[in-house]
């Protein structure tokens, strides 16, 4: 059982992320990828970062948590979300781009490597990634939950020769610079 698998720790994540969503680096995201495109968003929890990706894009949500999605679900009936593990990717529909907030870091490194080796399946050829994550160099659990900080350097070697790295760019979320996003497109 995962840790969103508990509704107490759903609510608790929703109380810890009022307030945040991903506008900033959608803003970015759309430098790059066209309007009207398609989307995946994995990992959206609550769906913050969908209600924003659905303004530009053809956004489909994806969680492994059912909770977050039948929550989801609830208040936007004919939404386009899928139960859908960050790891196996296993869906037969094929993106424009693939899209996380601060998802990724949950993963170990090996399971990330597996992640973007299946990422670039399920995208169409010159196809984008768009992901955040914690920056540093350090692993660290909190309830139950595991966060690896990655460098630039760092998230080159896991993601491999697949993809073009486009842009790397710090940013701050709490603190100046403890976070990054990764735009990388398939080769």
């Amino acid at each position: 059982m995962g840790f969103f698998d508990e509704e107490k720790n759903v609510q608790e994540y929703i109380k810890i992320a009022e307030g945040y969503d991903g506008t900033e680096l959608i803003k970015v995201l759309q430098k790059y990828l066209p309007k009207n495109t398609t989307v995946l968003e994995l990992g959206m929890g609550p769906g913050k970062d969908l209600d924003v990706l659905k303004q530009t894009y053809q956004a489909t949500g994806s969680d492994n948590s059912q909770i977050f999605i039948d929550r989801y679900k609830k208040i936007r009936k004919s939404a386009d979300v899928i139960v859908l593990d960050a790891i196996s990717l296993n869906t037969n529909k094929i993106f424009d781009c693939i899209y996380s907030n601060k998802v990724l870091h949950h993963l170990t490194k090996d399971e990330l490597k597996q992640s973007f080796l299946n990422q670039e399946k399920l995208l169409q050829k010159n196809g984008f990634l768009f992901h955040s994550f914690w920056y540093g160099d350090k692993e660290e659990t909190h309830h139950g939950l595991r966060f690896i900080y990655y460098t630039e350097e760092g998230i080159k070697k896991v993601i491999g020769n697949n993809f073009e790295i486009l842009e790397i760019r710090k940013y701050k979320e709490f603190e100046e610079n403890d976070s990054f996003y990764i735009i990388a497109k398939r080769n």
